[in-house]
């Protein structure tokens, strides 16, 4: 078996996710526009090549990237040869809604219509928000849904919002909960005071920053909740390690480039490409259960599936290991 399709579970839920899956934020035109039959074809092409595991939200181009999938989707169940490759792991985010406004902030989504995401962490607009994901989803359910980016909203995603999701979860209405942000210390919080099953970080466990290790990734072992791991080219640095390139949407500093650089130094003595080194390296802590990585294009999905399938010798590990990328198992 590949890499990329071998399976884990995340947490004590059953759900079994691939360890390369597929992130939705470029299918909502995050930057620049995508077409819808390219969004297709990036769906069709990552399950027909083994990736079981889905992730989108309703952020994702203000419903955009929810109703493209949806549109794989349902090309896919109408195909004449029946379900061959309809096997998959969905997940969308709650904690905004999407609203008309012909004036509202795009969120720097190219294809999102006149709108604006909200941020509504009460009983009422969490399951308003996992409803209108499922209508642009065309489901019945989703297997996990995710408090989205909860930064400003800390207490009420705790108190408020993870009660709902708990009462959803027992009701059999989804089969995982959890939390998706860009930092590790709320979720940390919500891995020891909750019953969550995963965690959706992005960014803070990569080649460059593995701040997630210190707090986050070793509760998770302790509670058995499983990691999902965004971000691990830290939104470009270490797809392509250049003065002007960006770090967490914003362009990198000149001592983050100088150490991606470094890192890519490293990776060119063994004759790896820096990108196989920042999507593998994740998957050796014992809590991580799938790399999500987004692709806009059949391209970039095939280069992602490529860098995880890549062979990267043990000597190469311990080489970054002496450079502060140390690896789980190092």
């Amino acid at each position: 078996m590949k890499r990329a399709t071998q399976k884990r579970t995340l947490g004590r839920s059953g759900v079994e996710v691939t360890t390369l899956s597929l992130g939705t934020a470029p299918l909502g035109g995050l930057f620049s526009h995508v077409e819808d039959d390219a969004a297709t074809a990036v769906v069709h092409t990552a399950l027909e090549a083994g990736l079981g595991y889905i992730d989108t939200a309703p952020l994702y181009g203000h419903g955009v990237a929810e109703r493209r999938i949806g549109a794989a989707l349902a090309a896919l169940r109408s195909r004449a040869d029946g379900d061959a490759h309809t096997s998959y792991v969905i997940s969308t985010k709650v904690g905004r809604l999407i609203v008309d406004n012909p004036q509202g902030d795009s969120d720097g989504y190219a294809d999102a219509p006149p709108s604006e995401a909200i941020f509504d962490f009460s009983p009422d607009g969490i399951r308003r928000s996992l409803a209108e994901s499922l209508e642009r989803l065309g489901l019945d359910a989703v297997d996990i849904v995710y408090i989205h980016d909860p930064d400003d909203h800390e207490e009420e995603a705790l108190t408020v919002a993870y009660p709902v999701l708990h009462e959803l979860r027992a009701e059999g209405v989804v089969k995982a909960i959890g939390v998706g942000m860009n930092q590790s210390r709320i979720p940390t919080r919500f891995v020891r005071e909750t019953d969550i099953d995963a965690v959706l970080l992005a960014g803070r466990y990569t080649l460059l920053d593995q701040t997630g290790a210190v707090d986050l990734l070793p509760a998770c072992i302790e509670r058995g909740v499983s990691i999902v791991i965004g971000g691990v080219y830290n939104s470009g640095l270490l797809a392509d390690p250049r003065p002007g390139a960006t770090f967490n949407y914003v362009e990198a500093p000149p001592e983050l480039v100088a150490r991606a650089q470094e890192l890519a130094a490293v990776c060119a003595r063994h004759d790896v490409p820096l990108k196989a080194a920042a999507i593998q390296f994740p998957l050796a802590h014992p809590a991580v259960a799938s790399v999500l990585t987004g692709a806009r294009s059949v391209a970039e999905l095939t280069e992602n599936i490529d860098m995880m399938e890549y062979d990267i010798p043990d000597a190469l590990w311990d080489d970054l290991a002496d450079v502060g990328a140390r690896r789980y198992d190092r």
